[in-house]
């Protein structure tokens, strides 16, 4: 019973679903304990988390003040989304969700049938890069050394496998780049399985087009194994904060390799130049 639970709380929130408590379901279910209005919320520098702060990111989205991703974090974006909706409302502007705060927000929140997201209308994945169209490269997949190889825009650096998803995160995320793979091997997986953001109310649009698009340049290949593209709430694509495909494959020979290679350079290529 214990098994099935956990279960059906991870495919819940997008997360692998193993049937054990590992580190990302119990972050999970101690984010899912939090509702509006339990604490006061604003930037931390190792920022809250948690479904109240989805709750207000989402309620902020509703009356046009863009929080970014609707992601449960309570960033930069979300501080500044808080901010303005105060400020218009004639509240102290100090970013922080008090009571009075919360008040009001459920005072001017829209009636049933007007809940358009303003991150519906406005891109919230799509980062402003500063050097260009870089591709960042990350994950313990043999393939990477290959793949950094034929793709010049990469930037790749093997001994950052052993990071951890938070220092590789704060990398990227203050690097510029425009698009992020993770790549990973794994014995188990018989499929060829490209993940994008998508949790609570929000979905990563150019992840989504970005996996897509690699599925479809591997399927156009000679590459025979089966190819599954899913949205999922993986902490590597919730913590980054631009477009994030997460890869997870099984063992490749040589003759696999060199068509993936030659295939996911080619999808790369061609979603940046779209």
């Amino acid at each position: 019973m214990t098994v099935t639970l956990i279960e059906a709380f991870q495919r819940s929130r997008g997360l692998p679903i193993t049937g054990s408590p590992d580190a990302a379901t119990w972050q999970s279910l101690i984010e899912a304990g939090w509702t509006l209005g339990d604490r006061l919320l604003y930037l931390t520098r190792e920022y809250l988390r948690g479904d109240d702060v989805a709750d207000l990111q989402v309620h902020l989205a509703q009356l046009g003040f863009n929080p970014g991703r609707i992601d449960g974090v309570f960033g930069p974006a979300t501080h500044v989304a808080l901010v303005d909706f105060q400020y218009n409302c004639g509240l102290p502007s100090d970013g922080t969700l008090t009571r009075r705060t919360l008040l009001e927000l459920r005072r001017v929140a829209p009636n049933v049938g007007e809940k358009t997201l303003v991150t519906d209308i406005v891109d919230p994945y799509r980062t402003p890069s500063t050097a260009g169209d870089r591709v960042v490269l990350w994950g313990d997949s043999p393939l990477l050394t290959a793949l950094a190889a034929q793709l010049p825009i990469s930037d790749f650096d093997p001994s950052r496998s052993e990071w951890s998803v938070e220092e590789f995160a704060k990398y990227v995320n203050a690097s510029g780049a425009s698009t992020v793979l993770v790549l990973t091997a794994s014995e188990n997986e018989l499929t060829f399985s490209l993940s994008y953001w998508a949790g609570y109310h929000s979905h990563s649009r150019l992840g989504e087009q970005l996996a897509s698009g690699l599925a479809a340049s591997l399927a156009a290949s000679s590459f025979s194994r089966r190819l599954s593209v899913n949205g999922m709430a993986l902490p590597v694509l919730r913590e980054t904060k631009m477009t994030t495909v997460y890869a997870e494959h099984g063992h490749l020979d040589e003759s696999e390799i060199d068509v993936v290679i030659a295939a996911l350079v080619a999808g790369i290529a061609d979603f940046l130049h779209k």
